[in-house]
């Protein structure tokens, strides 16, 4: 596994606590690896048909 550093709205990574503080995820390396993974799954379920549109890039 590689470590990636990043920076993210504290709103966000309070609301990641809470998914670990209710016990939703073990910590928050998981929550995010699981963002990750759901987005590209998604990503390749929508790829041929919107090969260029990249909704998760919207910020």
């Amino acid at each position: 596994m590689e470590r990636v550093t990043l920076r993210i709205p504290k709103q966000q990574i309070e609301e990641v606590e809470q998914m670990v503080e209710t016990g939703e995820f073990p910590n928050r390396s998981e929550a995010i690896r699981s963002a990750v993974r759901e987005m590209l799954n998604d990503q390749s379920e929508r790829s041929g048909a919107n090969e260029n549109k990249r909704s998760w890039a919207k910020v």
